[in-house]
């Protein structure tokens, strides 16, 4: 009797606790719906969990003009209701917004650790308004301690198309920043966010990777050799990575590829690291190898012609057209562009006719280039 009252007082303590801890799959307060948007910044992954509250609530209640300073307060106030005697705007509806970030970044140019964080607005009516990075999440603003802040950020509210639902997003896109944005009713918010070293971010994942399935093909090796060529940073380790496409990706299991290609990478590390006579013996095997095409040479020609090396790219034109004889296409095209860039017009122009009397037929698409070219040249002349 004693065990089936126990088993009784559990059973019931548990189904009790069970229910008060519970969370029913009902519609929103306010049919505020919940809402998330992400933004990658490089290998950074930037997300902003968020409630977006409408301006018609209900549909035939039209709050335009009535949000900002009003359903939106400005500034800090009591709420009545929590701890805080003081809290911002929780910049959404009902739970607490939260921005969650991968890795270390900047916002406003100030330093902000990976990790996830309330989101709250104090809107002033004049002058700066400012976005409030705090470590407490609590639920909205009712337990906001300024204590807690971790960055306060100025911003200023600005016009833009009326928005029915409250909405986040980033624009202004770049390959090591973004801004995030609240826009809602007829006002934009903006949150810069940066992340100043995307490029070293980039070389961890991919040292990471290589130590991983990505490993065992030499072309992951020449890519990431390639990339810091490309960006001339973490370039000695670099120069091992471009030996190991060549040679031993991963010792015992794969093995690496001597090709035009791979060379290149090599050299471009080499270039890179002011090693130029070094890259330039690279290139000379990769020129003799069997199998180079006249494409891939005409390709590092035009490398060359980029960087300002004129002298150069002209004799790889030129050794071009000396071991492809039969090209009548790529071997051109690169003196065409070569005798353009030194400013021989009469070479130039020869060279441009041979180009267009030899397009392959899955470069037709190119011909209206090609004439402009030509065209600009004879009009020069």
């Amino acid at each position: 009797m004693k065990i089936a009252t126990l088993l009784f007082i559990v059973l019931t303590a548990t189904f009790s606790f069970t229910q008060e801890t519970s969370e029913l799959a009902t519609p929103p307060n306010g049919d505020e719906e919940r809402a998330e948007v992400s933004q990658w910044v490089g290998p950074v992954k930037i997300s902003i969990e968020y409630h977006s509250p409408h301006v018609h609530n209900p549909a035939a209640n039209d709050r335009t003009g009535h949000i900002w300073g009003e359903l939106v307060h400005y500034g800090f106030v009591d709420e009545g209701f929590g701890p805080s005697q003081s809290t911002p705007w929780r910049a959404g509806a009902n739970e607490t917004t939260t921005i969650t970030l991968s890795e270390d970044v900047k916002v406003d140019g100030k330093d902000l650790k990976a990790g996830t964080y309330a989101l709250f607005l104090d809107v002033e009516k004049s002058g700066p308004s400012f976005w409030i990075l705090n470590r407490h999440l609590g639920w909205g603003s009712f337990q906001y301690d300024a204590k807690d802040d971790v960055l306060r950020v100025p911003t200023q509210l600005e016009d833009a198309p009326f928005t029915e639902f409250l909405t986040y997003g980033f624009d202004e896109r770049h390959p090591d920043s973004a801004v995030a944005f609240l826009q809602w009713e007829k006002k934009r918010i903006p949150l810069k966010i940066e992340v100043p070293n995307v490029n070293e971010l980039y070389i961890a994942k991919i040292r990471q990777q290589l130590e991983t399935w990505p490993g065992f093909r030499y072309e992951d090796w020449q890519t990431a050799a390639q990339f810091c060529a490309d960006h001339k940073i973490n370039l000695q380790e670099a120069l091992i990575w471009a030996e190991k496409a060549i040679s031993s990706p991963f010792r015992g299991a794969t093995v690496g590829h001597e090709g035009f290609s791979t060379l290149q990478t090599k050299a471009a590390v080499l270039d890179a690291m002011g090693r130029e006579g070094d890259a330039d013996k690279v290139m000379e095997r990769a020129f003799t190898l069997p199998g180079t095409e006249a494409f891939e040479v005409y390709g590092y020609g035009v490398r060359q012609l980029r960087s300002g090396k004129k002298d150069k790219a002209m004799k790889i034109f030129a050794f071009n057209q000396q071991k492809h004889p039969d090209d009548k296409f790529w071997t051109s095209l690169g003196l065409a562009r070569g005798y353009t860039a030194v400013g021989d017009k009469s070479n130039a122009i020869a060279n441009w006719e041979i180009v267009l009397r030899n397009i392959p037929a899955n470069l037709k698409a190119q011909t209206s280039n090609y004439e402009g070219a030509l065209k600009k040249l004879k009009e020069s002349s």
